[in-house]
């Protein structure tokens, strides 16, 4: 059996219509679960349905009620907590706090999140999944996940994630979805979800690979953070915190003298910002504009969407995408893009435009290192790249997505529905600037971080692509 390429055209067999009552239209055709099953049939294993390979609540195959979400901003009264958007994202550092009166009472307990658990969006896009990594142990997940939780003595839970995750197992789980508007999966849809047994040398050696690529972002996620408290410490300084910033109270009732001609927003001079722009101004620092590149502190070039195929192409990334573990955009024509769409390595990439909601990207920033030196990026973007020569490029990195970085950039916005950051006070930003031994093992340990969760990506690929040849045969 051979999938077809080609995400609009699939080759349906006169026995599947058959099986439809001749349904024609194209939707039950389209999702390859058909595909998928009969490639499961044809296959010389074993399979069990998914519900006799899971444990724990409702048998280990289950989401949760729907309930008023009291968000707080001390992690002294939360807990972080986890949607089908935010289960996407490879810092997890920035998640909102559900209270945690709420999350520990009995009716939301069992949405704790432990190791070893698949995750699965079931409400709006169906089918996106995460495996549950060590640093994730105590999370609470919302309504819009669906848990699976695998019985480790019947089944590695690394398997479980790599096969549904995979080509065939993805169809298999969408194929339940129902609605009309916001489509919907329910445990009663995946339940009964044809699982292939491998055998066990096979299938602990894919569990293995999977254990180690939680590790390796755990140790990723350890590491950013640690870089950016490396960085504050330095120069006698520490990242403001969520629940700091709001403590110092709202941005009403304040007197401002010699204001700057380029604006008169209220927000540009508040009295918060000034705090946080003295606090750094104190000790050793640089100006924004001074670390970086001339030029470069700008957003990205527009540039025609023309779609094309990966050989031809530069996959490219939006907003929303460049905070994902695994980014997935649209494949445009190298021809309508230029070099100054492409990823720089050590270049940070901040989601430059957006709304001013606590929990929205906007101002929030990524490190390109890796394979993502071979993606395009939106003009959507703003390209912050340090001058190697002043500041290692992955110490400018940590101070950017740091707390405190992410509140001034919010407090240099422009606009009136959608922000952006004003051009006049961008490059006036302060950056903390400690010696420069210290800086390069800041930058080193960004770097360390990033590779481990190349790696991570690489194997969690890795073990897809080996189970859909166990599977398959092979066959593209």
């Amino acid at each position: 059996m051979k999938f077809n390429s080609f995400k609009n055209a699939r080759i349906v067999r006169s026995s599947w219509l058959e099986e439809g009552g001749r349904r024609l239209d194209c939707g039950p055709y389209m999702s390859g679960a058909l595909e998928a099953r009969d490639a499961l049939k044809s296959l010389d294993a074993p399979k069990e349905p998914l519900k006799s390979l899971t444990a724990g609540y409702a048998g280990g195959i289950y989401n949760g009620p729907m309930f008023r979400r009291n968000y707080v901003e001390s992690p002294e009264y939360g807990v972080p907590f986890v949607t089908s958007g935010t289960m996407l994202l490879a810092d997890l550092s920035t998640l909102p706090l559900l209270r945690k009166r709420d999350a520990e009472s009995s009716r939301l307990s069992y949405l704790q999140l432990k190791s070893g658990m698949t995750l699965i969006s079931c409400s709006g896009t169906i089918g996106r999944m995460a495996y549950v990594r060590p640093d994730m142990d105590g999370m609470w997940s919302s309504q819009d996940v669906l848990k699976v939780v695998p019985d480790p003595s019947k089944i590695p839970p690394g398997y479980l994630y790599a096969f549904l995750s995979s080509k065939y197992g993805v169809p298999l789980v969408v194929s339940g979805t129902y609605g009309a508007i916001i489509q919907h999966i329910e445990p009663a849809h995946i339940a009964d979800l044809p699982v292939p047994r491998l055998g066990d040398e096979f299938e602990g050696r894919i569990h293995a690979e999977v254990d180690k690529a939680a590790h390796l972002l755990a140790t990723y996620q350890r590491e950013v953070k640690q870089a950016t408290v490396d960085l504050f410490e330095s120069v006698g300084l520490s990242n403001i915190t969520a629940d700091e910033w709001h403590s110092w109270g709202p941005d009403v009732g304040f007197a401002v003298s010699q204001i700057s001609t380029p604006s008169l927003r209220a927000l540009n001079f508040n009295p918060r910002f000034q705090r946080l722009v003295g606090q750094i101004s104190q000790g050793p620092y640089k100006k924004l504009k001074e670390i970086c590149l001339p030029g470069t502190l700008s957003r990205g070039g527009r540039f025609k969407r023309i779609d094309a195929a990966p050989g031809h192409a530069y996959q490219m990334i939006g907003q929303k995408e460049l905070f994902w573990l695994k980014p997935e955009g649209r494949w445009i024509a190298k021809s309508a893009l230029d070099a100054d769409a492409l990823g720089i390595p050590g270049a940070v990439l901040v989601a430059a435009q957006g709304t001013l909601g606590e929990s929205e990207l906007y101002c929030r920033a990524e490190f390109v290192s890796g394979s993502w030196t071979k993606m395009a990026f939106s003009e959507h973007i703003l390209r912050v790249i340090a001058d190697e020569d002043v500041m290692p490029r992955g110490c400018l990195f940590a101070f950017m997505r740091s707390e405190t970085a992410f509140r001034m950039l919010r407090s240099i916005s422009s606009g009136t529905k959608l922000q952006d950051h004003h051009y006049a006070f961008r490059g006036e930003l302060p950056v903390p600037y400690p010696d420069r031994a210290i800086q390069k093992a800041i930058h080193e340990k960004i770097v360390s971080a990033y590779e481990a969760r190349h790696r991570a990506v690489a194997l969690l690929d890795e073990v897809a692509r080996m189970v859909e040849i166990a599977i398959g045969g092979g066959e593209d």
